[in-house]
């Protein structure tokens, strides 16, 4: 049976002050009135019922996800006691899904992302789903057209076409966030995509690969996937899954299995408008934008003001500027940062020291 599961998990620093550890960046409601987790949901309708659609993300969120996506219960969330990076996220999927289904074939997603056409989306999600499903021992993860040369993304590089079945290609290697004079070359060539970090695979091929290139982390998934449905699993996941080594899915599986003889990846060309919401600048292509290409997330006052951001989480609260370019302000009740665009790579080091002079009072 088909299934999708949506990642919800990650701490959302680069979206900070107005993601904190209480509310993290997928349940704030800022895209139009709506948060990031809700969109992902809604834009599965249509590919799969309900009943086959889950999602992973942090069990201290488990109340605030429920009641945001109302489609969502207990039963098709999986609650993390802390975060293990994207392996386990997706590994503990695999593992419940394969110890109840035998032929569980899941394409997984990430609530960080705004997707148009949904339409195109969903139709090459079907085509995943299609070369998992006749190709037992293929892992399948879907790759943008570069419109830019974007130092922020990882990339994959195609290979030949997938015999008789259009816009699907052997994936010839995986590149890391490359350096500009690199990431133009790339998108010059025509021979990368960005690497989308969305997949389909069959839940035994994925657990096969983690048992070959991870098996530290196959033995504890394995375990929890064969005692989920039993009364301890809550203990049995607090016991279990700290433990396990954290671990990104493209490092541990996706990148060794395309060097490997043992599996064959596959992408899936998406030809949609893709932003990966994960920072202040992109956040602000979400946003209206006054003639002064200032992107306004606020009520705002600007003079001579021009290419800023300017963000309030309260819509009743003014903003008003003078005189400056080039910034980013954003506004909450508990913090305000204010900095310049180029250095909004530093926004995690800057959340670092604000909980070292401050613990987690700002965070």
């Amino acid at each position: 049976m088909r299934y999708a599961m949506i990642m919800a998990g990650g701490s959302g620093t680069r979206l900070w002050p107005m993601s904190t550890k209480q509310q993290p960046k997928q349940l704030i409601p800022f895209i139009n009135g709506k948060s990031l987790i809700e969109v992902a949901y809604e834009r599965l309708n249509g590919l799969l019922p309900t009943d086959q659609c889950y999602i992973c993300a942090g069990e201290a969120h488990r109340a605030a996800i429920l009641s945001a996506v109302d489609a969502m219960d207990d039963a098709h969330f999986y609650g993390e006691p802390t975060g293990r990076d994207t392996l386990n996220a997706v590994g503990l999927p695999a593992a419940e899904r394969l110890a109840q289904d035998p032929d569980a074939v899941i394409a997984v997603f990430t609530a960080d992302h705004l997707i148009e056409p949904i339409d195109v989306f969903q139709d090459r999600v079907r085509t995943g789903f299609e070369i998992a499903e006749s190709q037992p021992d293929t892992l399948v993860t879907f790759g943008i057209k570069p419109t830019q040369p974007a130092t922020g993304y990882g990339y994959v590089q195609l290979g030949k076409q997938l015999d008789g079945i259009e816009h699907a290609y052997r994936t010839a290697a995986f590149k890391e966030k490359p350096d500009h004079h690199t990431a133009r070359r790339y998108v010059e060539s025509g021979e990368y995509l960005w690497n989308s970090g969305m997949f389909v695979w069959r839940a035994g091929t994925l657990m096969k690969a983690i048992e070959a290139f991870a098996p530290e982390n196959h033995a504890g998934l394995t375990e929890l996937g064969q005692g989920w449905s039993g009364g301890d699993c809550a203990d049995l996941l607090n016991k279990i899954y700290p433990k396990l080594p954290k671990i990104s899915v493209d490092y541990a599986i996706m990148e060794r299995a395309a060097a490997s003889d043992d599996f064959n990846i596959a992408t899936v060309e998406m030809p949609v408008h893709w932003l990966d919401v994960g920072s202040w600048s992109s956040y602000a292509k979400t946003c209206e934008q006054d003639d002064g290409q200032n992107a306004l997330g606020a009520k705002a006052c600007l003079m001579d003001t021009t290419n800023s951001v300017v963000v309030s989480s309260e819509e009743d609260h003014l903003i008003a500027t003078i005189g400056v370019k080039d910034l980013i302000i954003v506004r909450t009740p508990n913090a305000t940062l204010v900095c310049h665009q180029d250095d909004e790579q530093r926004l995690k080091e800057l959340h670092t020291m604000i909980a070292e002079q401050f613990g987690g009072e700002f965070i």
